[in-house]
């Protein structure tokens, strides 16, 4: 009988074919997702508020670090902003490079999570934990060490503001891994 804090040993993607095809995939879904929020927030007066509290780009990234590894989840991670950020001019510039090192972090770490026995809800706290660590370490040595116009008070800002996103990611997510896991291991 499982407990709360183990679980099955989770699926992961194991050819570079399907972690190639997966990722490809992720980074589409983290470039679309957030258009699609922006599109509703400007329908609704909101502006780019839904993305940021929503988070849309995050989800991509932490599933396929959870389905296919670290190295899959690190380069989703970094490419996710990077190419939304070449086609779309989002993320905004000053904050591109901060969103980079949290979405990779949030890529690595949940994809060196994929292979625990911890259940998907405690992978995915670690991982949020991390990639949060991660941009609040890239946002004070921007400020202190090269003098970035970043205020420090945005790393709270942004975990504040983006709870409800954050809510999402855990309802979210360990209903869709449970879904691909079931659903492989059925046409497996």
């Amino acid at each position: 009988m499982e407990n709360t804090l183990t679980a099955r040993k989770p699926l992961v993607f194991k050819t570079l074919k399907t972690k190639t095809a997966a990722t490809a995939v992720a980074v589409v879904a983290a470039v679309a997702l957030p258009q699609l929020f922006h599109a509703l927030g400007a329908v609704s007066g909101l502006g780019t508020a839904l993305g940021e509290t929503f988070l849309p780009m995050h989800l991509p990234v932490l599933m396929i670090g959870l389905m296919a590894g670290p190295a899959a989840g690190l380069i989703a991670g970094i490419l996710s902003p990077l190419v939304s950020f070449a086609l779309s001019g989002m993320p905004g510039a000053l904050m591109l490079p901060f969103i980079t090192v949290e979405l990779a972090g949030y890529g690595l770490i949940s994809g060196l999570m994929a292979k625990s026995r911890l259940n998907t809800f405690l992978k995915l706290l670690i991982a949020q934990i991390a990639g949060r660590a991660l941009r609040s370490g890239a946002v004070l040595l921007a400020v202190y060490a090269f003098g970035s116009q970043v205020a420090v008070s945005s790393i709270w800002m942004s975990i504040v503001t983006g709870l409800p996103g954050i809510l999402l990611q855990w309802a979210l997510l360990p209903l869709l891994m449970f879904w691909v896991e079931k659903g492989v291991r059925k046409n497996g």
